[in-house]
């Protein structure tokens, strides 16, 4: 036996150094904040879903509204105009009222906007609806990418991001589909209505989960500016969407044209000489800005009106139903979902300068190569086609809406966020009114056979034109800052 005396076990206190239990595991900011994450996803799901639905249910809403399926191009238009109008002032709102306060808003006015668009008895009425339907989609998308930037560190806002835009492209796989089986076997009402269960959830998911961030004593309003803006963004939507009717009302189109650069000019010699522009123009000094949303500018202006172009082509020139065709739109989306889950690992290895310069030639190849299709293809070539397609898409659309943060102090986020969305919604609305411009002019008649030649050669066009956008990304600098890194999972 020992004559050392045993040790006499002491129980540790609370307090006492180097007796302090362990810290529990630090959580990455993308799991801290996962309920926003989602909450944020929820309603690009809902304006996902509402942009894409409505398309292959135009002639049906038509029949039923009383109207030629030409003169329904205001209630799909009026949409996208109101966004580009009122996104500039979502900025201001939420520094004047908090984030969870205008996204609570925005999320009820879009569900009741919705609703009422599936209520509508006239075109006017519907026209009305879609225009309260913009009015809260308007803060819908850029005050969840400024809540994002403003929560989620750098190194996991890649794939927090790709996460939402995941999310938001179920409603693009969803949609075409959806509206095509909705239109053809039950009533194109339920196309708006399906929106609000939705809306319903995120409203209370709201309350819960999205953080208040406000500024103490924010600055005034720039109603000069704003109204200078929405004059000069109504005026280029206008422009283009006459020139996309056709009917040589090249007067009208001049005008307008015309009105546009003349407010425009005027707002930038207005921005230079107010304090807090509605619209801060100085941020394209920083080069990832200007990069960004010229690069945003020309792709999409592109490939923006591809959905439309292969809907024709599938319908009108092959012959196929609106389901059938509304079914052919899925892959492209299921593309970009797989494809999203790479882009935070390509961007790490390329840099921003690298993977878009590439990137961009592929999406132009690959619209390009939709001129190789014909009236008797099969479903198992173009379904691969497009499901590529939509892969490469959606690593562009990704890299390209994470650039403009890249190099920018977060004090610029919120500004920064509503510029990206007021260039992404004015430059695809230039593309779906390009791409319909090129196609009636190519279209020599109206047989099946003309709507096949008119897409090939409008495609390859569009290819040329998407092409473009590759010298922009040139211009970023050669060693850009790396992608943030992910965290362990």
């Amino acid at each position: 036996m020992s004559d050392t005396p045993a040790a006499t076990e002491v129980p540790p206190q609370l307090g006492t150094p180097g007796n302090t239990p362990p810290a529990p595991p630090t959580l990455s900011s993308r799991e801290r904040y996962r309920g926003l994450i989602w909450l944020v996803a929820a309603a690009f799901f809902m304006q996902a879903l509402d942009s894409t639905i409505v398309n292959t249910a135009v002639p049906a809403m038509a029949e039923a509204l009383g109207v030629t399926p030409l003169g329904m191009r205001i209630a799909l238009t009026s949409y996208v105009l109101t966004l580009a109008i009122f996104i500039p002032a979502s900025p201001w709102m939420c520094d004047r009222f908090g984030t969870r306060r205008i996204f609570a808003a925005a999320i009820a006015v879009f569900t009741v906007g919705s609703l009422l668009c599936g209520v509508s008895q006239t075109l006017p009425q519907l026209v009305a609806a879609r225009v309260l339907q913009g009015l809260g989609g308007a803060a819908l998308m850029p005050v969840g990418r400024y809540v994002l930037v403003r929560s989620i560190d750098k190194r996991d806002f890649v794939r927090a991001m790709s996460t939402v835009a995941t999310v938001g492209l179920l409603g693009s796989v969803i949609g075409p589909l959806l509206g095509g089986v909705l239109a053809e076997y039950t009533s194109w009402r339920l196309i708006f209505l399906i929106n609000v269960p939705v809306g319903v959830i995120g409203y209370w998911m709201n309350g819960r989960e999205m953080p208040d961030y406000r500024l103490a004593d924010p600055h005034r309003f720039d109603l000069p500016g704003f109204l200078l803006f929405a004059t000069a963004s109504a005026m280029l939507l206008t422009a283009s969407e006459v020139a996309s009717g056709g009917g040589g009302q090249w007067p009208q189109i001049a005008i307008s044209g015309t009105l546009a650069l003349i407010f425009g000019g005027v707002y930038v010699w207005h921005s230079r000489r107010t304090e807090y522009p509605v619209a801060d123009l100085t941020l394209l000094r920083i080069r990832s800005v200007w990069v960004s949303l010229a690069g945003n500018l020309f792709t999409r202006l592109g490939v923006s009106g591809m959905f439309l172009l292969l809907v024709l082509f599938l319908q009108v020139g092959c012959g196929w139903s609106p389901t059938m065709a509304g079914l052919m739109m899925v892959p492209q989306a299921l593309g970009s979902i797989c494809a999203k889950w790479v882009i935070n690992r390509l961007l790490q290895r390329m840099g921003y300068r690298r993977f878009l310069l590439s990137n961009t030639l592929i999406v132009a190849v690959l619209l390009a190569s939709f001129a190789l299709l014909g009236k008797d293809s099969p479903m198992w070539v173009i379904a691969p086609m497009v499901f590529v397609y939509g892969g490469f898409m959606g690593l562009q659309y990704t890299a390209m809406n994470t650039l403009i943060y890249n190099d920018l102090d977060v004090k610029y986020a919120s500004m920064a966020s509503s510029m990206a969305s007021t260039a992404q919604y004015l430059s695809m609305s230039f593309g779906i009114a390009l791409a319909s411009l090129l196609m009636e002019a190519l279209l020599q008649g109206h047989a099946h056979d003309d709507y096949v030649a008119s897409f090939r050669w409008t495609v390859l066009l569009l290819g040329v034109v998407t092409a473009t956008a590759s010298w922009v990304f040139s211009r970023l600098d050669r060693q850009p800052a790396k992608a943030p890194a992910e965290t362990a999972t």
